[in-house]
């Protein structure tokens, strides 16, 4: 697997401009990058430099050199379409009775996302169609929602982060919100399916209400993040999410297109802009659907349907 994982590496990205008077090389391998920062001019101290978190491994001269893996040194990883992204930030810190300025460059590995990068739990991958092609994305994500979960598995009462996101392509920007969201222990659902409500009313988070779960607060219009609490629904069995997405124009919010969180000793609140919570008000009774504008009106929207899971729930030990 690790061999096929690698066939498809591409060069690494620098995406800040070097000083006149330096130089930076990156040789991205498998698991590890070598960083080479030289000054062509004056010698280096290597106690100014930090790649994240990580002082230079070794240094000579006008040269300091990082060679670390990507689980070390808070690098950040991502995962989008059809690439494997680590990215982390170089950073030059000055004394503060020094001429020198503090600056970051940003230092980027790309790779070919392999087909069997996920799980088969994290790889629900949808298409859909409308003013250029679009792929939705839904998966559980590891505590900071950083990359995907190392396990499906999760005790009652822990969180288990999903995150959803579709990427738009040639698209104009789209909000992408969770409509519906509903926990089954089969993955179809059947008349006589026992179902448990998390997302309801056109993007009410009913689960709030007698849980710590929550919509996190928006990183990027076209994602969105909830920290669901494990409920006591079907334990030890295999559990899986029935969910509609919903891309929508930004500007578009209403009664129907929205997402909402239940704060306890407060009430229903926006997540996109608290100013506007009274779009929740209708959360304790009825969103009232409307037929979807069309692109011709200046407004798009989207739907589909993604099934999530399975994952399991566990009683505390």
């Amino acid at each position: 697997m690790m061999a096929l994982f690698w066939q498809g590496l591409l060069l690494a990205i620098l995406v800040a401009a070097m000083s006149v008077n330096a130089d930076m090389k990156v040789d991205c391998r498998p698991d590890y990058v070598t960083l080479v920062w030289r000054e062509n001019r004056n010698p280096v101290d290597p106690s100014h430099f930090r790649l994240g978190n990580c002082l230079p491994t070794s240094f000579s001269g006008r040269e300091v050199i990082f060679t670390v893996g990507f689980n070390d040194c808070n690098f950040r990883r991502l995962v989008t379409g059809n690439q494997l992204i680590h990215s982390n930030d170089l950073m030059h810190i000055s004394s503060p009775d020094s001429h020198e300025l503090s600056f970051t460059h940003q230092v980027v590995c790309s790779y070919e996302r392999p087909k069997d990068w996920y799980p088969p739990t994290y790889n629900p991958v949808f298409n859909t169609f409308g003013q250029g092609a679009m792929v939705f994305h839904i998966g559980l994500m590891n505590e900071d929602f950083s990359g995907p979960a190392e396990s499906t598995s999760f005790p009652l009462g822990s969180f288990i982060p999903i995150m959803a996101s579709v990427e738009l392509q040639s698209h104009q920007p789209l909000l992408l919100l969770l409509d519906e969201c509903v926990a089954a222990a089969t993955p179809e659902l059947n008349p006589g399916s026992d179902l448990y409500p998390i997302i309801t009313n056109k993007g009410c988070l009913v689960d709030s209400k007698t849980s710590r779960s929550k919509f996190e607060p928006r990183q990027k219009s076209s994602e969105i993040q909830l920290s669901l609490q494990a409920f006591k629904f079907a334990i030890g069995k295999e559990v899986y999410l029935h969910c509609q997405l919903v891309a929508w124009d930004p500007v578009g919010l209403d009664h129907t297109k929205k997402a909402c969180n239940y704060i306890k000793n407060h009430g229903w609140e926006l997540v996109d802009n608290p100013a506007y919570s009274n779009l929740c008000d209708c959360c304790d009774s009825t969103c009232k659907s409307r037929k979807m504008r069309s692109t011709a009106s200046g407004k798009l929207g989207l739907v589909k349907k993604a099934v999530l899971g399975p994952f399991t729930i566990t009683e505390n030990p």
